[in-house]
């Protein structure tokens, strides 16, 4: 006779993390301070922020609607292209957006498992693979919304990302 666990053990999830161990800590990452993993409030905050900056360009260069308030009046499809592209250039070339910056964020690639020169690799820009695989998977919405025990998005793990205090 089947039981649960021959049917469907992927219920229960991944392997649930130490007690002892911190967010971050199977990337290498410190508990607190900088370099640390970025709390929900913040990384919501720098969302936010960006999506409002790319709301007003959208606004500005791509009316839709001219007589609307500035925020509603741009292109939806417009506004996503401006959050891409803004978060391609700008996360791969210098490592954070201008939400980020406000907030005191920024993204870094992270090498579970694997020793790596922290001090080169900590400061680095993430390149422009990792940042366009993360936007794709950002602007889809629901990667970046299921998180692991690190407390990293989807869109994050798969781009070998993590989003650190500055």
């Amino acid at each position: 006779m089947a039981d649960r666990g021959d049917l469907s053990s992927w219920l229960g999830g991944g392997p649930a993390p130490d007690p002892g161990s911190s967010r971050g800590g199977r990337l290498g990452l410190p508990s607190t301070g900088p370099g640390s993993m970025a709390p929900l409030g913040r990384r919501v905050g720098a969302l936010a922020i960006d999506w409002v900056a790319c709301l007003l360009i959208s606004g500005a260069f791509f009316a839709s609607v001219p007589d609307a308030f500035l925020l509603s009046r741009g292109n939806p499809m417009a506004t996503l292209g401006i959050f891409a592209l803004d978060n391609v250039l700008l996360v791969g070339s210098i490592g954070h957006t201008l939400g980020h910056r406000l907030v005191g964020l920024r993204v870094r690639r992270v090498f579970p498992g694997q020793t790596r020169d922290e001090a080169a690799w900590a400061t680095m820009a993430p390149g422009f693979l990792s940042a366009l695989t993360r936007t794709l998977l950002l602007c889809l919405v629901v990667p970046a919304v299921v998180w692991d025990s690190d407390g990293r998005g989807l869109h994050d793990r798969v781009a070998g990302t993590a989003i650190v205090r500055r």
